[in-house]
């Protein structure tokens, strides 16, 4: 029997960085409609649910043809930990698998969703689930001193060490191991590389403006973001 797997779109009332960034104007829409319009045009989902908190967002997914999940409020508090809310919204969906997918990255390209969903229903022996990651090659400081490359022999930078970054721009895992674990991310994840360009996250105000530059050019150009 085909295993059935939908999307899960969180979004919340309440973000103190870029206040109302899920439903603000962005490029003549919003990113929770960039998002949810994204995911019900993919053919390989079986669904979308938007979990939120607030009425507003919730009637605005519902409008666009997703399904919703009422999130308690408690859940959306800025106190939470997140593994509470990752087990209550899992929860919540009745499917086999989950795509959880944020609005804030909206660079992610539908081919890349769909290679993303091609490599997790083919996953190599021993990994469970898959996520987005990004290399990371900064010189890194802890506790003050070198953390990734040697103080005395600096290297270039694109010879420091092969470090990524979660992004959580795609993650795919069993809806069951997602309540059970509490988290996104599966016992075994294979990363799944993004190129810099779609792995831009709006958590502040500057990344949202220089998602909206982005997105612009790349529809006025009519040219990938490469």
């Amino acid at each position: 029997m085909k295993r059935t797997i939908k999307a899960l779109v969180p979004v919340r009332s309440g973000s103190l960085r870029v206040e109302n960034k899920n439903v603000r104007p962005f490029c003549g829409s919003t990113l929770l409609e960039f998002r949810v319009k994204q995911l019900l045009a993919l053919p390989f989902l079986d669904g979308v649910v938007v979990s939120s908190n607030d009425p507003d967002m919730v009637r605005m997914a519902r409008a666009l043809g997703a399904e919703t999940h009422q999130r308690d409020p408690y859940f959306a508090s800025n106190t939470v930990s997140m593994s509470e809310v990752y087990e209550n919204m899992a929860t919540a969906m009745d499917c086999d698998d989950v795509l959880y997918a944020l609005v804030t990255t909206p660079l992610v390209k539908s081919e890349s969703f769909v290679k993303a969903f091609e490599l997790y229903r083919s996953l190599p022996s021993g990994f469970d689930s898959i996520t987005t990651v990004a290399d990371v090659k900064e010189f890194l400081i802890k506790d003050g001193k070198p953390f990734n490359y040697d103080g005395t022999r600096i290297p270039r930078s694109q010879d420091l060490p092969d470090i990524v970054k979660l992004t959580f721009c795609i993650s795919m895992l069993p809806r069951t191991t997602m309540v059970a674990r509490r988290s996104c991310l599966g016992v075994q994840p294979h990363f799944f590389k993004l190129p810099p360009e779609e792995s831009v996250d709006i958590d502040t105000p500057f990344d949202f403006k220089l998602a909206e530059l982005l997105y612009d050019y790349s529809v006025i150009k009519n040219l990938p973001l490469t």
